[in-house]
């Protein structure tokens, strides 16, 4: 089963069960490599700082930050 979140506003489909990073890493690869080595974070849709490894939820909003 898939599920749709947003990065950046782009909508990305990732699989049930999917993390944060995962749905960062489907949207653009070199992004989660920037996040996976401390480079930039991901934050919620209210601009709150998230755990790379938050399981997202269907319709979820991410966006990424330089750290």
């Amino acid at each position: 089963m898939t599920m749709r979140v947003f990065v950046n506003a782009t909508p990305v489909d990732v699989d049930a069960g999917a993390t944060a990073l995962d749905c960062v890493r489907r949207w653009r690869a070199e992004e989660a490599d920037a996040i996976a080595a401390g480079r930039r974070l991901i934050t919620d849709s209210r601009g709150l700082p998230i755990a790379a490894e938050t399981t997202a939820q269907a319709g979820s909003i991410y966006r990424t930050v330089s750290s």
